[in-house]
């Protein structure tokens, strides 16, 4: 007959010992009772692997959202003036930064720098016909935004060119509402740096879109010598600091902020920017704790009523234990072992499972319809790292050890003559 309880005749061992042992018995108590531990099995690994999918889909949206907000508007790092977001944004011409700079050479130096992307912003009116509306310009190096491509999506004609110094791209939201299309000529009116009109014509090279519908229902890229030339300055108002990772950022950013003078610029990382993406995550790892609650409620209901159900049933063992000497403790101790091993056996299973479907969801692809913001579906997929794999393994263990808390206690609070009799 297989044991079911630890004897203290092993009360002067070492303490590794005696936890081998307790474990070793724990787990043979479980898998004899093979139905009941199959059920809590199912329950335990069937939560880890809803957390770990749901979690993983969510993550994959925010790393998306992260690299789609640096890679099409902020940057990994923004080098500015001093001041220039507190009073620069409503004189942005006061604020510019120099053209070909020494500094420009030691940023793209840096080994972990891919890109350096200088932008000239302004705001101006477009027409096309008998059609006026306000957009919000941006100047780039043709050349450089290609480290943005990714990101910036050109549904119609093509990007921006050095060889073609008046061709634009228009975002899909203002092209829309202008009704202009690829190979459409128009004229860009803005007010100079010194107060005066400028005025030039263009042409519409192709329609582009991004995460961000806000951002494409007003904005125009053009190259950046067009956008000097039609504001009457030199140099930018920013300079965008593309890297190869972005986990390297804090490191890069301490790196250039020591040899790069204070007084005449100023290093923004993109998280201290990004608002809506600070705000998203925000929302996002609410919901995560509300599925992180929900799958702890259900484990611990369910695992309670199961061990409580083998307290039960075990109620004539656990009588004749004690009568022969083993303590209250050793009880406690033995079916909270039981707990930790449903829980250990439940969490690994069920973080192996979901780290498979994970990686089988993603190769397939899941289609999703366009999200808030955005004109266009994307196909989802599932990032599941370890870091989620361990928090999900936690959670099943610790909630599976809350759940036999119970069961245990009521196990080692049991009268002796009154267990020793409960089946006669």
């Amino acid at each position: 007959m297989i044991p079911s309880f630890p004897s203290d005749g092993f009360s002067m061992h070492p303490q590794l010992t005696r936890a081998l042992l307790d474990l070793s018995l724990a787990f043979r108590n479980v898998i004899r009772h093979r139905q009941r531990a199959a059920f809590a099995l199912i329950i335990i690994g069937g939560g880890v692997i809803a957390l770990l999918l749901a979690s993983g889909f969510i993550q994959w949206v925010l790393d998306i959202q992260r690299e789609s907000t640096i890679r099409s508007q902020l940057g990994h790092i923004e080098v500015v003036r001093p001041d220039y977001f507190g009073k620069g944004i409503s004189n942005p011409f006061a604020y510019l930064l120099p053209q070909n700079h020494p500094a420009e050479e030691v940023i793209r130096g840096h080994k972990e720098v891919d890109a350096l992307a200088p932008r000239l912003n302004f705001v101006g009116l477009l027409a096309f016909g008998d059609a006026t509306l306000s957009f919000v310009g941006d100047g780039v190096d043709p050349a450089a935004e290609k480290e943005f491509a990714d990101y910036v999506f050109v549904e119609d004609g093509e990007r921006l060119d050095d060889a073609d110094p008046t061709g634009v791209i228009v975002g899909q939201g203002l092209a829309t509402n202008l009704g202009v299309k690829t190979g459409d000529r128009i004229v860009l009116m803005v007010s100079t740096a010194k107060g005066g009109l400028g005025a030039t014509d263009a042409h519409i090279r192709g329609i582009f879109f991004t995460a961000e519908k806000m951002y494409d229902d007003s904005a125009i890229q053009m190259p950046i010598t067009l956008a000097r030339k039609l504001v009457k300055v030199k140099g930018a108002t920013s300079w965008l600091v593309v890297l190869h990772d972005t986990e390297d950022t804090d490191t890069v950013l301490g790196s250039l902020r020591a040899k790069l003078d204070p007084k005449t610029f100023e290093l923004v990382p993109w998280y201290d920017l990004a608002d809506f993406y600070k705000k998203t995550v925000q929302l996002f790892s609410r919901q995560v704790m509300v599925v992180k609650f929900l799958i702890g409620m259900i484990i611990v209901l369910s695992i309670s009523n199961t061990l409580s159900m083998a307290v039960v049933e075990r109620t004539g063992e656990i009588g004749t234990a004690m009568a022969l000497g083993v303590r209250r403790h050793s009880i406690l101790r033995l079916f909270l072992m039981e707990g930790l091993v449903l829980g250990a056996l439940g969490g690994s299973v069920g973080a192996l499972i979901g780290w498979l479907l994970s990686v089988v969801i993603s190769a397939v692809g899941i289609p999703m319809p366009p999200p808030p913001g955005m004109t266009t579906g994307f196909t989802g997929q599932i990032t599941v790292n370890f870091a989620m794999v361990v928090e999900a393994v936690l959670l099943a263990v610790v909630t599976t050890l809350l759940a036999s808390a119970f069961p245990a206690w009521k196990a080692s609070r049991m009268v002796i003559v009154d267990a020793l009799r409960h089946q006669r």
